[in-house]
């Protein structure tokens, strides 16, 4: 009694074991599961739809653990269906899952066939989002857990949600606990937002792709970066204390175009770029993807009152800008409009030392005035 008592403590019901059957009797099967004791476990539950033994001592089962009062008694045929009144009232007690079939819609919800058993699962209750079209269960297997016993069996109500959401924590917990800043993974877009999209990482766990980790240039309307259903790899940018809210990133599995500014911008150089946006104090200009620089108010050609001076200007036209200042640290850069009369006045100049070897930067200069002087489209 003491071996029995202390074998029940290691298992809990609802716990799926391994077990070696080491007898079998007329009405049940011993099987060991490690240790001194043994659990019991009904022979009907060896038999196979023709009613033979289809299992012999030695062999190896998984079954599922129902009963720890006085002794283990297992079960192996409540997910296969086959189970006697007895095993549902004990699966119903150990919240184990059973298997039923959905045979027809009635009133509220559907009819359920669970092991000969007439069992009914509100609509609410055979998944975790309502359907658009109840016929779409219709005649499908699935588990179920039984969430009213009454009658003796006769009255039955089961969930298949109750299990789904079970299943959804569990997974959810692990796809938290796998999450660390800086892991790149892979997800499907939920859902679109103006703000950004939500990502579903799986069992349920979604994370906030904003719109500004989106790209490197500055992104207008999400829909033309993410559409929902479509599978997108992000990486981990945040992670609160509980893993609840997540922030992921798109544009950091991309080079950061700053990282190589040095190399393609200069104090003094001409370049083109395109207005994304007017603000109080100035324009912003992008001057390459990524790449925005801040052409102060002071810096447009005055006009009679001091707030006019962006009343000659629309977002999204280009036009020829002079760098000012370059702050790599900061990612800023200064820019000023320059004049036709000043490009004609430079591209002179560098016509008439062309007999010299000008300096790299000049030269960038020169050809990038050269290219401004050209025919731009408006």
């Amino acid at each position: 009694m003491f071996a029995a008592s202390v074998q029940t403590k290691r298992f809990k019901r609802g716990q799926t074991i391994d077990g070696t059957i080491v007898a079998i009797g007329p009405e049940v099967a011993l099987v060991n599961v490690g240790g001194k004791g043994e659990a019991v476990l009904e022979l009907d539950e060896l038999k196979d739809a023709d009613g033979d033994v289809e299992f012999g001592v030695g062999d190896r089962i998984q079954a599922t653990v129902v009963s720890t009062d006085g002794g283990l008694t297992l079960s192996r045929k409540l997910i296969r269906g086959a189970a006697t009144n007895r095993q549902l009232e004990d699966a119903f007690r150990a919240g184990l899952p059973v298997e039923g079939k959905v045979e027809k819609e009635v009133k509220g919800g559907y009819e359920v066939t669970v092991a000969r058993h007439r069992a009914f699962c509100p609509f609410s209750q055979i998944d975790t989002a309502r359907t658009t079209n109840p016929a779409d269960h219709l005649g499908r297997v699935y588990e179920f857990r039984i969430i009213e016993y009454k009658e003796g069996g006769r009255n039955l109500i089961v969930s298949r949600r109750a299990l789904l959401e079970e299943s959804q924590r569990a997974g959810a917990a692990e796809v938290r606990r796998s999450l660390v800043v800086g892991a790149v993974i892979t997800g499907r877009v939920a859902s679109v937002r103006d703000f950004g999209a939500f990502i579903d990482l799986g069992s349920g766990v979604q994370g906030l792709l904003h719109v500004s980790e989106m790209g490197w240039s500055r992104v207008q309307d999400v829909s033309k970066v993410v559409t929902p259903g479509q599978e997108i790899t992000v990486q981990v940018l945040r992670l609160d204390e509980d893993g609840q809210k997540i922030a992921l990133g798109l544009k950091q599995l991309t080079a950061d175009p700053w990282s190589t500014i040095h190399a393609d911008y200069a104090v003094g150089q001409v370049v083109t770029g395109r207005i994304t946006r007017l603000a109080e104090f100035g324009a912003f200009v992008e001057l390459a993807p990524g790449i925005e620089g801040l052409a102060h108010a002071s810096t447009f050609a005055p006009s009679g009152r001091k707030d006019e001076w962006s009343k000659s200007l629309a977002v999204n036209t280009t036009g020829t800008f002079a760098i000012q200042s370059i702050d790599i640290e900061k990612k800023r850069i200064g820019v000023a409009p320059v004049t036709d009369a000043q490009e004609t006045e430079a591209v002179r100049e560098y016509a008439e030392r062309q007999d010299t070897t000008p300096a790299p930067a000049f030269g960038s200069l020169a050809d990038k005035l050269r290219g401004a002087l050209e025919p731009r489209e408006q």
